[in-house]
């Protein structure tokens, strides 16, 4: 008889702040996705273009669909991991509004989040990094410093299949993985689902 398959330690949401086919922000979250540490269950959130626009009036029961998915998917998750674009020296406005969706619930009070940061440019999206981190402190999630890389990916390394193959990308997006899961199991976030 096949031995049972071990079930994921725990489960880290990937969350991509841009829409753009060709984003590296989400071919490394994509990477993330496919290749995470033994016991990591990475699942890239996909529902950012659903979102309505953010009316604090709609954010009430019964919450509009995608705003539900939204919360219960962060719900699920032990951690949160998030890479952003800078637009126009600040966070992109659709990923600014997806947070903005996270105010109303409990669901980000004290939940572990990073970020890595795929910028290839000088400045290295420094600004909307500062203005991801004055958002994720207002609605009190747990930053995970330790956690938070810059790993740039140029477009080149990005394959057919939206994923970086390069073997050092794939190791760091692997160790961020790691040190976010043992932080949410270290902080007793983690539980069965």
């Amino acid at each position: 008889m096949p031995a049972a398959a071990a079930q994921p330690r725990s489960r880290i949401l990937l969350i991509s702040g841009s829409m753009r086919g060709a984003s590296t922000n989400s071919a490394l979250l994509r990477t993330a996705s496919a290749n995470p540490p033994e016991g990591v269950e990475a699942e890239l959130y996909a529902g950012m273009t659903g979102l309505p626009h953010f009316n604090p009036d709609d954010d009430r029961d019964p919450l509009p669909p995608a705003v539900a998915d939204l919360r219960a998917r962060i719900a699920a998750a032990d951690a949160v991991l998030v890479c952003t674009p800078e637009y126009a020296g600040a966070l992109p406005g659709t990923f600014k509004n997806l947070l903005d969706w996270s105010v109303g619930g409990p669901e980000m009070y004290g939940k572990p989040v990073a970020w890595v940061n795929a910028s290839g440019s000088p400045t290295r999206a420094a600004q909307a990094h500062a203005s991801l981190e004055t958002v994720l402190r207002t609605i009190h999630a747990d930053i995970v410093t330790e956690a938070c890389a810059h790993i740039a990916v140029p477009r080149r390394q990005v394959g057919e299949d939206g994923t970086v193959a390069d073997g050092e990308v794939r190791r760091r997006i692997r160790e961020v993985l790691a040190i976010l899961a043992r932080y949410a199991a270290d902080r007793g976030e983690w539980t069965p689902h």
